[in-house]
């Protein structure tokens, strides 16, 4: 009887075993150069980055000006007020000589700053800190809603004519009453708040702290 070819089998195995070891070197030889590069090319693109991160944005104030002059329409503050107006005419004796007109008002005003009309010198930068002058805030509008505007009581005195022009009297009277209504409760300063916080959201995401004089 034939011996077994056990010899052969061996000599196989111990070839694959030694085919396998050197693709593991190849393969770990593969992966080590990959590394090396890319750790090469980090290392050599990283600082570059970090510089470029860190190098901060240089600002002009004629820059940050037409900036600011882009939001002039936004920064407005609006009242809405009613008002009783009474426009009286007494000649003679009451009753008999007395017109009257009671108007019920109801009236819009309108407050902001002309931002547009801000110059390169009303900002100053120093560094990131952004120093800007604001306008006066001023009453842009003031006028009546028709609508809801109405004429509650009209007396005419029995030895006098229809005065026709004192409803007319009647609503400028409650224009300068609403606008002066809105001033004493505040809306200048409203205006001015607006205005402050428009620019604070405008600037202070591109790291300025602002501040006003």
């Amino acid at each position: 009887m034939p011996a077994p070819a056990v010899p052969a089998l061996q000599k196989a195995g111990e070839g694959y075993i030694e085919g396998m070891s050197k693709l593991r070197m190849a393969l770990l030889g593969l992966v080590l150069a990959l590394l090396f590069s890319l750790g090469l090319i980090l290392g050599v693109l990283l600082p570059r980055l970090a510089q470029w991160v860190r190098q901060p944005v240089a600002y002009s104030t004629a820059t940050l000006l037409q900036q600011v002059r882009t939001i002039s329409e936004l920064v407005t503050v609006q009242y809405v007020i009613e008002k009783v107006v009474v426009v009286e005419d007494v000649k003679w004796i009451a009753g008999l000589g007395e017109n009257r007109v009671l108007m019920i008002a109801h009236g819009i005003v309108k407050a902001g700053m002309d931002l547009s009309q801000m110059q390169p010198g009303d900002l100053e930068l120093s560094g990131n800190r952004l120093t800007i002058k604001l306008p006066p805030a001023r009453i842009t509008d003031a006028y009546l809603d028709e609508k809801q505007t109405r004429v509650v009581e009209r007396t005419t005195g029995l030895l006098r004519f229809f005065d026709k022009d004192m409803e007319q009297t009647a609503r400028q009277n409650a224009i300068e009453e609403i606008r002066r209504s809105a001033r004493n409760s505040g809306i200048l300063k409203d205006a001015e708040d607006r205005a402050r916080a428009q620019l604070k959201h405008l600037f202070e995401p591109m790291g300025l702290q602002v501040e006003f004089r």
